[in-house]
């Protein structure tokens, strides 16, 4: 399943996509990038940066424009650009890690949505060269996590591709000293997993100064996988947020 918000919906309203239903709305896609934004940073996740993307089409992506407020986000923020980052529709520019969607969108066209962030716990365990470890259940769906051995911004298309190439098939990859990347099928699924990923940090972290904690190993981690990727678990996870946001 995938799912949006209806633009007259409650922030905890969403919407199945798929089957009967692909007649949805740009503003209802626009919106949701809105809502994915703004608890985020309720989150602690982003802050005055950070960047989340919906693909749009093979060559198209809405994306928030670069000066916005992320806390007071509204779809008036949302701009609608090319790979080549030219805007086609809105009231700003991109950010100019706009590169950083475009390359992982140009690698995987299984990828629909894609979150940049710059969470601290996660980024904490790269600035020592600590490797992520699976502590907590949600936290194994994005394990191992690559890491992109470079601080750079990535704001070229050179840097976009290292990423792409970091990160793979996988759901998520680090940069060391800078931040995180989350991609998935929906920008539902690709907030939870950040979500799960910076609390698996937060945990990994917290449970290092007391001792050394306690990794899941590869069987708890298959079934891990098996119980929670889950589309119902993953929407739940976005209503938890949801209901929160002011």
């Amino acid at each position: 399943m995938g799912f949006v918000t209806r633009a007259s919906a409650g922030a905890g309203q969403l919407v199945d996509i798929h089957g009967d239903n692909m007649a949805e709305t740009e503003q209802q896609l626009k919106q949701q990038l809105v809502q994915c934004i703004r608890m985020l940073e309720q989150a602690d996740i982003i802050d005055y940066n950070g960047h989340a993307s919906i693909r749009v089409g093979d060559d198209r992506m809405y994306i928030n424009i670069g000066t916005c407020q992320r806390s007071l986000l509204t779809v008036a923020d949302i701009c609608t650009i090319d790979m080549e980052g030219n805007v086609i529709e809105g009231n700003g520019k991109p950010p100019l890690e706009f590169h950083l969607h475009a390359g992982i969108y140009r690698a995987r066209p299984d990828v629909k949505a894609v979150v940049h962030a710059h969470p601290k716990w996660s980024t904490f365990l790269t600035m020592v060269g600590k490797s992520y470890a699976p502590v907590y259940a949600q936290g194994t769906l994005v394990y191992p996590l690559p890491m992109l051995d470079s601080p750079n911004s990535i704001n070229n298309k050179g840097m976009a591709d290292r990423l792409a190439a970091t990160l793979a098939d996988r759901p998520a990859a680090i940069m060391k000293s800078h931040g995180a990347v989350l991609v998935g099928k929906s920008i539902v699924e690709a907030f939870v997993l950040a979500n799960y990923l910076e609390e698996n940090a937060y945990r990994q972290y917290m449970a290092l100064q007391i001792g050394k904690p306690y990794c899941f190993n590869d069987h708890e981690i298959a079934m891990c996988r098996e119980k929670l990727w889950n589309d119902v678990l993953f929407k739940r996870t976005w209503d938890h947020f949801s209901a929160k946001l002011k």
